[in-house]
């Protein structure tokens, strides 16, 4: 008997019993959309901590919003910011798939080889700024600068002449670990029924791989996408650490770019309404990703 939604359980349920969990939703809800609703107020208004007596004599008005959408640092920091998430993603999902790959045949130190795979995942972004800045790219002391020394090359000042690539590489080494971890458990799941008709049948590694893994894969990476870009809209610690937005503008994205009219400039109002339009950009991004997740899920195995 199939249950239709009107005769859910779920659906024929008193008002009262709905209403009992508002308790428990009631705060959440608040804690989501007071800051929300203060950001939007403040972008509204000609905010700016250097003149606190304007503050008492405004009408509400969108110029922070024509300042903030007409700058062309704007512009920059949202190319910025898609190359960015965009470049992360292609190198965390491609190494995640590697990984999941080459980890989920057993050999000698597995164990230990998985370990130092999705470390980097839980090292602070603050802490991993300044390994890769101090440690690795620093241009005199680094690893990287003696690496190239001793073999006769000109070291590099990655900071300086490729500072979003730095940027990336920092970024794509924690979140590859990751997308590791997701697909590496995922691949667990994989029928071994499946590799051993793949053997029989004279599959080659490279057929196994397009037409046995990556179908396998297709969830959970559409899932690792989703939760990365969300995070990925929102990088400020690796930039604040290492390059500061600069040279220039050529790493400061959209979050840090409102940081710095916030806190550097000192105008609320206009960081507000970069707020306000950051959460409309990712929103946007969330729809279209969430839509592009639900189309993969909804997709079920050919079951001959």
């Amino acid at each position: 008997l199939r249950m239709t939604p009107s005769s859910s359980p779920i659906h024929r349920r008193p008002f009262a019993v709905r209403f009992a969990a508002m308790p428990a939703i009631a705060p959440l809800l608040l804690w989501m959309a007071a800051p929300l609703a203060l950001t939007l107020y403040f972008s509204l208004i000609p905010y700016n901590l250097l003149r606190p007596d304007a503050i008492g004599h405004f009408k509400f008005t969108i110029i922070n919003y024509q300042f903030f959408l007409t700058d062309a640092a704007f512009w920059t920091s949202l190319v910025n910011t898609a190359m960015l998430v965009g470049a992360v993603l292609f190198i965390s999902v491609g190494i995640g798939i590697a990984v999941a790959v080459l980890f989920s045949r057993p050999f000698r130190g597995l164990g230990a080889a998985r370990l130092l795979v999705i470390a980097p995942f839980f090292v602070m972004p603050t802490v991993a700024a300044l390994i890769w800045k101090n440690l690795l790219m620093h241009p005199v002391n680094g690893l990287f600068s003696h690496a190239a020394a001793a073999a006769g090359m000109q070291p590099v000042d990655w900071f300086s002449s490729a500072p979003l690539f730095a940027i990336v590489i920092i970024v794509a080494w924690q979140w590859s670990a990751f997308a590791g971890l997701i697909l590496l458990t995922a691949m667990q799941s994989l029928d071994e029924e499946q590799r051993d008709a793949a053997q029989m049948d004279g599959a080659s590694g490279l057929n196994f791989f397009i037409y046995i893994v990556l179908p396998h894969l297709a969830r959970p990476i559409a899932a690792v996408v989703l939760i990365e870009t969300i995070f990925l809209l929102a990088v400020f610690a690796e930039i604040f650490v290492t390059t500061n937005g600069g040279p220039g503008l050529e790493t400061t994205n959209l979050a840090f770019l409102i940081y710095k009219q916030a806190l550097l400039d000192y105008d609320v109002g206009g960081a507000s309404a970069g707020g306000v339009i950051a959460v409309v950009i990712a929103n946007i991004a969330a729809f279209f990703l969430m839509k592009i997740v639900g189309k993969t899920l909804a997709e079920e195995p050919d079951a001959n």
